[in-house]
């Protein structure tokens, strides 16, 4: 048996190795996800104050850390017994969308998008930003630089810090927006409208409007018929930052609806000794391998995960987009993994419009920012990360300190997806032994499309192992190695 190492795996965040082994015949026998960094964070928080876990978490990841602030923020309004002011909620989704806009802008433009605007086997050195500036032109990469930076601008404005906002407090928010500061929100995300539009319009021109992209997209290579996870409002609709988790089967149907407080009679996890990530799953179906269907408790999170769960879009122009995907792709649920590129950009629309309405609130700019917290306890806060279902979970004594703490972060809910994602195609198309870079490309694109956070799903303090790729023949001797 031969096997093939890809490592480290390519634009993401966090670090991954793939193991692929072949058959005699050189077809794909198994192939295996690997994340090699060790966990800790969980342990970093105990003994810590409990108003400092939502500047701790931050330090997860440099991406996320909006989404790790709020979830802790959420959960310690749970420990603390205590209901944000109206105004603080507001604050707390308008600088969540704000986030959005810039880390869905920086997945499409940097990472997962280089696989469609130069190419899936394009040469390796221009599937990039760089290659993405020349194709699409360098206004509109002054554009893509712009609007990232409002996303972020939006961010500082209210967290006080663009990367690890500080402005989260149990029962509230510590800083009133200004009216100049909302005129200045106000302009920005009416750009950032315009931009996403113009960026599903990008999608459309070269991904939508090729033939061979849109059958790669629509392949049993990248499907899995999975259970699906997000959160949605009163209403079924999408909702990054509030609201009840619901879960919809392989049909579209819902299956399970639970407040944060509920998540752990709905969630399990298993262990795999190849990996330092756990692999969660629902409870109510149990763990049956990396298989998926009605049987397999495998679910998924994420943008196309939120869109199947959901009934629509909350704002006029995504939710237009939102039909229009679902009658492009053959009706709802979309269980095509590529499809996540297409719903995160429906995503971006939906940010950009909701931070609008939001900037045009008349109570976004009160300064009843605050209600006062009761006695510490036990909490569970989640919000829809850009990667898909947070869970922050604390329990604190009686002196506010942490005693114990939980984190469920988006990429660990899709691990075992990832990892059946990554194994398929590996398996679709690898055939008789040829390999190449490109089709090495292509398996990771299979990850790439959940645009997943390795250090947020292991929880590791330092970054390092690149990915490798190793091939052993049926005897399990090490046949060849592959360094990227």
């Amino acid at each position: 048996m031969r096997e093939i190492t890809i490592d480290p795996v390519t634009r993401l965040e966090g670090h991954g190795k793939i193991q692929i082994f072949l058959n005699d015949q050189g077809n794909v026998e198994n192939a295996y996800f690997q994340i090699p960094e060790l966990r800790g964070f969980e342990k970093f928080c105990e003994g810590r104050r409990a108003e400092d876990l939502p500047i701790i978490t931050t330090r997860i990841c440099g991406v996320c850390p909006v989404a790790h602030h709020f979830a802790a923020t959420k959960a310690l309004d749970a420990a603390f017994g205590v209901e944000p002011t109206s105004t603080a909620k507001k604050i707390r989704e308008l600088m969540y969308s704000g986030y959005f806009i810039y880390d869905h802008t920086l997945h499409f433009y940097f990472l997962g998008g280089p696989d469609f605007v130069v190419g899936p086997t394009a040469p390796a050195a221009e599937r990039n930003i760089l290659g993405v500036i020349k194709k699409v032109g360098l206004d509109v990469a002054k554009e893509v630089i712009k609007h990232r930076a409002y996303g972020q601008k939006i961010t500082a404005i209210i967290g006080g810090k663009a990367t690890h906002p500080v402005c989260g407090l149990p029962g509230g928010v510590s800083k009133a927006i200004s009216e100049e500061e909302r005129q200045e929100i106000e302009k920005m995300a009416e750009s950032s409208v315009k931009f996403a539009q113009f960026t599903l319009g990008i999608f459309n021109d070269i991904v939508l409007k090729n033939k061979t992209y849109l059958d790669l997209i629509l392949s049993d290579a990248y499907k899995h018929r999975t259970y699906y996870m997000g959160i949605v409002d009163e209403n079924n609709k999408v909702n990054f930052y509030d609201g009840k988790i619901r879960v919809v089967d392989q049909e579209g149907k819902e299956f399970l609806k639970f407040a944060p407080s509920e998540y752990l009679d709905i969630i399990d996890e298993h262990v795999e000794p190849w990996t330092y990530v756990k692999m969660p799953y629902l409870k109510k179906v149990g763990w049956a391998g990396l298989v998926d269907g009605p049987s397999s408790g495998i679910y998924r999170v994420g943008p196309l995960a939120r869109l199947n769960t959901s009934e629509g879009m909350a704002t006029p122009l995504a939710n237009e987009e939102y039909k229009r995907m679902y009658e492009t792709l053959g009706g709802k649920p979309v269980h095509s993994t590529l499809a996540f590129h297409w719903a995160r950009l429906i995503e971006l629309l939906y940010a950009s419009e909701r931070a609008l309405e939001l900037s045009r609130d008349p109570e976004i700019t009160s300064t009843d920012l605050r209600n006062k917290p009761g006695k510490p306890g036990e909490g569970v806060g989640i919000v829809e990360a850009a990667r898909g279902t947070l869970v922050h979970h604390y329990k604190l004594d009686e002196e506010g300190l942490t005693k114990e703490v939980n984190l469920v972060v988006a990429t660990t809910n899709n691990i075992p997806a990832i990892s059946m994602s990554v194994r398929d195609a590996a398996k679709g198309l690898i055939k008789g032994g040829n390999v190449n870079d490109g089709l090495l490309n292509m398996i990771e694109m299979a990850f790439r499309a959940y645009d997943p956070c390795f250090g947020c799903a292991s929880h590791y303090a330092f970054g390092q192992i690149p990915l490798t790729a190793e091939i052993y023949d049926h005897t399990q001797k090490l046949t060849k190695v592959i360094h990227r």
